[in-house]
């Protein structure tokens, strides 16, 4: 995992934190205390995968950047920001989403998670809760069992409920055969 470094118009692109506190300590306007370089090898050897600004001064920053490209020219036309498993997650979750547009006439059960605007009876005060649906209706696609049952919901709880998007993991779907 490489470094990206950006300070104003300065920047690097680094295979380890050495290099990265050098191009740091060049810099006369940053400070590198042992508190930054401690907060910086941990930055690095962590999981964490978004980019992490330090505060110089007020209002002035330098940022720092995981990243698996191997020059400054793949890392600034994007090649290598994303691991080869977030790639893969995208493949599958575009198929997925493919699977949802598939029409596909017949009986299905939806399941949906969402918050349901609720009167507590101790105060008369309305909260969210989180709540359960399963329902097993006529449908043309997925989509259209998702939107068969948020039509239900709406008419019969209170109009400040949210729910959830089809997409995401908070509806699943399963086809149960074809209507006679």
């Amino acid at each position: 995992m490489n470094l990206y470094l950006r300070y104003f118009n300065d920047e690097i692109l680094v295979q380890n934190v050495d290099e990265a506190l050098d191009f740091l300590r060049s810099i006369p306007e940053i400070n590198v205390d042992a508190k930054l370089e401690r907060d910086i090898r941990e930055y690095a050897a962590s999981e964490v995968s978004f980019p992490k600004r330090y505060k110089v001064r007020s209002r002035v920053y330098f940022i720092m950047i995981k990243t698996m490209a191997a020059t400054m020219l793949d890392f600034k036309q994007k090649k290598a920001l994303r691991s080869a498993e977030q790639a893969l997650e995208g493949k599958q979750k575009a198929a997925s989403e493919e699977q949802l547009n598939d029409e596909r006439i017949g009986w299905y059960e939806g399941e949906l998670d969402f918050k349901r605007v609720v009167v507590n009876p101790m105060n008369g005060k309305c909260e969210y809760r989180d709540t359960h649906f399963v329902a097993r209706c006529k449908a043309t696609s997925p989509i259209h069992c998702y939107e068969r049952i948020v039509e239900y919901l709406r008419e019969r709880v209170d109009s400040r409920s949210q729910f959830p998007s089809y997409k995401g993991k908070y509806y699943h779907c399963q086809y149960l055969g074809m209507w006679k």
